[in-house]
């Protein structure tokens, strides 16, 4: 049975998903998201399409895309890398990973450095099912 990936709201500007399908593409681009991130490294799992096949199922859904793979916990570059490519992007923005850990926490990290309120990330992080606590407390 086919089920729909969850997209989970961060702000007006930013969602993130668990792993996404192709068919989750012209879904995302329908729902107004202009753009996606792909924050899992390729061939972490073997069911997982790669970066270059989500690329263009994304352009073909009209989407721009960007990869910024992390494995465990993003370095002070790939927060640096996502900030800037999320100032670039046409928003609202899909970001994703295997559970959308990962990709919340990345763009988190990038708002903390920037002067976000520490707090009111938590918060958003939480209302997106996501406990950010340890990585922002």
């Amino acid at each position: 049975m086919w089920t729909m990936t969850e997209f989970r709201r961060v702000t007006d500007e930013l969602s993130v998903s668990p792993q996404i399908t192709l068919d989750d593409l012209p879904r995302a681009a329908a729902l107004g998201f202009r753009s996606v991130i792909n924050n899992r490294p390729d061939g972490e799992d073997p069911a997982q399409p790669s970066s270059d096949v989500v690329a263009a199922a994304a352009k073909a859904a009209g989407l721009a895309y960007a990869y910024i793979p992390v494995r465990g916990g993003p370095t002070p570059a790939q927060v640096a890398a996502e900030q800037e490519v999320l100032a670039e992007l046409p928003g609202p923005v899909l970001a994703y990973c295997r559970s959308g850990t990962r990709a919340i926490i990345t763009w988190s990290l990038g708002e903390a450095a920037a002067g976000a309120d520490r707090a009111e990330l938590i918060r958003l992080g939480q209302a997106a099912g996501y406990d950010l606590s340890g990585v922002l407390g």
